[in-house]
């Protein structure tokens, strides 16, 4: 514990800014990837437990797009197209195939799979450690905010984690396809029987969310070290965002997310040794609080 640090850093415009900076850039990565697991969970009633590794494809597409074009905005593209392909794929052989089953059933099958495809990146990419690199563009001179140090890529993570969660909430508030969307969460039958094909739903639903996890692995991917099973810690603080925030819910995943991000932004200062509880710690309280998460609704 050195809250003497927390307390310094607190008390200081450079330390704030660029602590604050830290914790939403990880917020908002861990939103992407939140997001995507909760609209899954709200529309298909399914906790996709091999949902990380979307997020680690993300990564990798979008570092060997890179090294092809060296463009990354194509990355970007690559990153979320990609899984969004690979969400579809996999929600229409297999996922599909256990609707209804039981909850043990299918977590199974998300868990084979989350071996298979750490194997599968270990066999294209090797088992080693790889680096994408920061891209060119933005290989500059940092920015200073209050006396922060703020790095310009970070910038563009946030905007583009922003306007995802923006496009996405219009969306779906919005769009008829959205409605239909949140129709098919709420009584399946009842838009199968208005002839509307709720197969098409729950796979654009799937490969919507592999598509915002690949997209959050492909924003991490000039920052982070890439590695077979890198998508499995981002899954469980994303499970933990989607409790905290509530299942099912978008504004919920958002919030939850950002919380999360400073917590473990200004923990690490004052709680170095006990960062990972303090997350912990603040779901427990959360949901003795409210069982149901901050925006999540009581089961009718």
């Amino acid at each position: 514990m050195d809250l003497a640090a927390l307390t310094g850093c607190l008390s200081s415009s450079a330390c704030l800014v660029t602590q604050t900076t830290s914790g939403l850039i990880i917020g908002m990565l861990l939103f992407l990837v939140a997001v995507g697991l909760t609209l899954i969970f709200g529309v298909l009633k399914i906790v996709n437990f091999s949902h990380g590794a979307f997020y680690m494809f993300g990564a990798y597409f979008a570092m060997t797009a890179y090294q092809l074009t060296e463009s990354f905005a194509l990355a970007m593209l690559a990153g979320a197209a990609g899984t969004a392909i690979l969400g579809l794929v996999f929600e229409r052989v297999f996922m599909s195939r256990v609707y209804g089953a039981d909850v043990l059933m299918q977590l199974l099958v998300c868990y084979a799979f989350v071996l298979i495809f750490d194997d599968v990146v270990r066999i294209i990419w090797g088992p080693e450690f790889r680096s994408m690199g920061m891209p060119a563009a933005f290989q500059v001179a940092p920015l200073f905010i209050a006396g922060g140090v703020v790095p310009p890529y970070y910038l563009l993570l946030i905007g583009v984690a922003l306007l995802a969660a923006i496009v996405l909430g219009i969306g779906l508030a919005r769009t008829r396809i959205g409605k239909v969307v949140r129709a098919a969460a709420l009584n399946p039958g009842m838009v199968s029987a208005l002839g509307i094909n709720t197969g098409l739903i729950y796979g654009g639903v799937f490969a919507l969310g592999g598509m915002l996890a690949g997209l959050a692995g492909a924003l991490a991917a000039p920052v982070r070290s890439l590695t077979p099973g890198m998508g499995f810690s981002v899954l469980i603080e994303s499970f933990i965002v989607t409790v905290i925030g509530g299942m099912g819910s978008i504004l919920g995943a958002l919030i939850g997310a950002l919380l999360l991000g400073l917590i473990r932004s200004f923990g690490s200062l004052g709680f170095p040794l006990f960062t990972e509880g303090l997350m912990y710690l603040f779901m427990v309280i959360v949901l003795v609080s409210k069982p149901t998460g901050l925006f999540g609704k009581e089961a009718a």
